[in-house]
């Protein structure tokens, strides 16, 4: 029975994969292609005088002050979210300050680690539900009573918001993604890296500002590869967590015994 199980629990997740895969390719790419028309609309048809130097020139100027996340988001991402949630993630946006806050305390309520299948499944839903809160306020506080709420909310009240709310966020996803994780010493080479650069190197080279976040993480992952602790036997976390088979097989148990 167990076998069955397994096998059935295995085919499943296979196709899950199979089937998220698939289509997140295919609605990125027509995002791709939705978010392109109104520029090349623009572009040919609108009577501007743009050129191809011109569309170069401005490529360049974007890449060289974000370029560097379009490769650490995915690196800094995966490892949470799970291939199936990356697709939804960078679809959606606001990654940082809303879909990671809410996958991880997805994953921390239901005792699942970040990547296993369980994780993985917890940040889909959870990105689910917080698309789903995220467009239902947006109607709401928005779309209905956004007008009215902007004339009765204090301005010192507006602008204290807009300073501390996000680092409110990013603050408590910090110490969830402690408490979840429990790596003591990653966890310090992180928090010595982001003083370093921040207080150290930031203020001697300016220049480094718009970079700061991609060296923290570089950083931190050498030190923590280096500084690693070498006589510890390190297991993936597929290996730490029981399968969801073994799971189901050790509940049908204990209902048998109790029969």
């Amino acid at each position: 029975m167990t076998t069955n199980i397994q096998t059935r629990t295995g085919s499943g997740m296979a196709g899950f994969e199979a089937t998220t895969s698939r289509w997140g390719r295919i609605t990125m790419m027509a995002g791709l292609v939705l978010s392109l028309i109104g520029p090349l609309y623009l572009v040919f048809f609108g009577g501007l005088d743009i050129t191809a130097g011109h569309i170069w020139l401005a490529f360049i100027a974007v890449a060289a002050t974000f370029g560097i996340f379009w490769i650490m988001e995915p690196l800094t991402y995966f490892p949470i979210l799970g291939p199936a949630a990356m697709y939804q993630a960078f679809m959606i946006g606001n990654i940082s300050n809303k879909l990671l806050p809410a996958a991880i305390v997805a994953q921390s309520s239901i005792d699942a680690r970040p990547g296993t299948k369980r994780g993985d499944l917890a940040a889909v839903m959870a990105i689910c539900g917080a698309a789903t809160v995220h467009l239902t306020s947006l109607l709401l506080f928005v779309g209905v009573l956004g007008t009215w709420l902007i004339s009765i909310v204090p301005d010192a009240l507006i602008e204290v918001a807009r300073l501390y709310i996000l680092p409110a966020v990013m603050g408590a996803v910090l110490v969830q993604c402690i408490a979840t994780m429990r790596q003591l010493r990653p966890t310090i080479f992180a928090i010595g890296a982001a003083l370093a650069v921040q207080f150290v190197l930031v203020p001697l080279v300016p220049q480094a500002a718009m970079g700061a976040t991609a060296i923290t993480v570089v950083a931190t992952i050498m030190l923590s590869w280096f500084g690693r602790d070498r006589s510890a036997i390190h297991t993936t976390p597929a290996e730490e967590e029981p399968s969801d088979a073994a799971r189901d097989a050790a509940n049908g148990s204990t209902a048998e015994e109790i029969r």
